[in-house]
């Protein structure tokens, strides 16, 4: 049975020590290192690469981040019962540069925080059940728990949800999608613009599938690149700027 969420509030977070290939150097990391002196949101999946946590836990936490730190939190953190290889790999996949990865790999914080869970049925081994929690110079403050039942349920540990619970007042920022291609240097400026107002984006970059054609098809276009901001087509780097004068005036 998973501990309750009362019984875990107002306690420390367990002590341990992390196996990471920071730089793809072997270095201990210390549960102090991590939390002490911080506002830490921490999230914990059943795996790297899973379904869920590839296509919505993660990336969702790292889309908001800048979100969270104009909220007071100084780092994300992504706690997940793997060796520092997988997770490290994990991360570049995923493009996911605004979150810190930790491999519990001996499942040593999940077991300290009740949380670790037998899946050995689909050749998982011991596992960390899901969840997030904010912790406060060491602290949880605050643990949101997915229910305990059959399955990955995934509908209390999104990162809306934390989010909501530190200020629930925040702003959501509208989804930006790029689409570019490798070597283009009018796609590189529109992301360092987006990336110097601290917008967070997916980009689609051409390959075999995502061709001029496409591109075409998607924005009536066919110059790399084009920016959609929350559905709404906003065009190549020239509009981008345009766009963020208009802002600006406004």
């Amino acid at each position: 049975m998973l501990p309750t969420a009362q019984s875990l509030e107002g306690k420390p977070v367990p002590k341990v020590t992390f196996k990471a290939r920071p730089n793809d150097q072997w270095k201990d990391i210390t549960s102090d290192e991590l939390f002490k002196g911080k506002t830490v949101v921490v999230f914990s999946l059943p795996g790297a690469y899973t379904p869920t946590c590839s296509s919505t836990h993660l990336p969702r936490y790292n889309e908001l981040a800048p979100v969270f730190k104009q909220n007071g939190v100084d780092e994300i953190i992504c706690i997940s019962v793997n060796d520092a290889f997988v997770m490290n790999e994990w991360k570049v996949g995923q493009d996911a540069e605004n979150i810190t990865v930790i491999p519990d790999g001996n499942g040593d914080f999940s077991q300290g925080m009740g949380m670790l869970v037998d899946k050995r049925d689909i050749g998982f081994g011991q596992r960390s059940w899901r969840y997030s929690m904010l912790v406060k110079d060491g602290v949880v403050e605050k643990i949101f728990i997915e229910p305990e039942r059959e399955g990955d349920p995934f509908e209390v540990s999104d990162a809306e949800t934390m989010l909501r619970y530190i200020n629930p007042n925040a702003v959501i920022p509208d989804p930006v999608v790029v689409f570019s291609k490798p070597g283009c240097p009018h796609c590189a400026r529109a992301k360092a613009a987006l990336k110097a107002h601290g917008i967070c984006f997916t980009e689609i970059t051409q390959d075999q599938r995502i061709n001029s054609s496409v591109l075409r098809a998607v924005s009536g276009k066919s110059t790399w690149p084009q920016v959609f901001i929350g559905g709404k087509l906003i065009g190549n780097a020239d509009a981008l700027d345009a766009w963020f004068a208009d802002k600006a005036a406004a």
